[in-house]
């Protein structure tokens, strides 16, 4: 059957999809020393998704640096604790590789907050909202495009929680992981929409549920 997607998706309605979190394995790097060996893995495979977190400020004008660097094969996740590595030289040679597409959402954001550690000129990424709006979406929130896309809800419970804490929570990794890998599937399958043509864009004024009916017929 043809997929129903929207040109918008409606808030209201993603707290009542099922949730999708990543399942695969978590690696997390502590130290510089470690950097290298994750990176080698990581170039070593064709497509890895990108995301990074930053512990919130909730003081007027003050911005902490970005403390977490995630990417995400489809089964593999590695969370480098950028407070605590730093921006070893491998890091660096993972963010100007220009051999392994990387995909994210609002990339110029993430490659900003990077640079403002240490400057380096940003290899081959892939941003998402780009695509997606080739195929006529305009939501580019990652949570409501998995939602328009998979009808599942990605929690944005730990977003605001401390990424500069001593020990990351099984939460904060599980939702760390789950925005770099989700970026995985969001754009294999704008991929798959692309070549094949083989869904129905629905355009609406205001965003719309997706009823059960749409739902049965993905």
């Amino acid at each position: 059957m043809r997929k129903i997607i929207y040109n918008k998706f409606d808030k209201k309605q993603i707290s009542k999809l099922p949730t999708v979190v990543f399942e695969g394995r978590i690696i997390t790097v502590v130290s510089p020393q470690e950097t290298a060996k994750a990176v080698d893995y990581l170039l070593s495979c064709p497509l890895l998704g990108v995301d990074t977190e930053t512990r919130p400020s909730f003081k007027k004008g003050r911005q902490n640096m970005v403390s977490l660097l995630q990417v995400s094969t489809e089964d593999t996740c590695v969370l480098f604790r950028l407070n605590y590595t730093g921006m070893t030289d491998a890091i660096l040679r993972l963010l100007e590789d220009t051999q392994v597409p990387k995909v994210g959402l609002s990339l110029h954001d993430d490659l900003l907050s990077l640079q403002r550690r240490v400057a380096f000129h940003p290899g081959w990424f892939v941003d998402l909202q780009h695509h997606m709006r080739e195929i006529g979406i305009e939501d580019m929130s990652l949570q409501k495009l998995y939602a328009n896309i998979f009808h599942q809800k990605i929690s944005k419970a730990q977003q605001l929680s401390n990424w500069e804490a001593d020990v990351l929570t099984d939460k904060q990794k599980a939702y760390a992981a789950t925005d770099a890998w989700a970026c995985i599937m969001l754009y294999n399958e704008y991929l798959n929409l692309r070549n094949t043509g083989d869904f129905s864009l629905v355009q609406v004024e205001e965003t719309v549920p997706v009823t059960t009916e749409t739902n049965a017929n993905q």
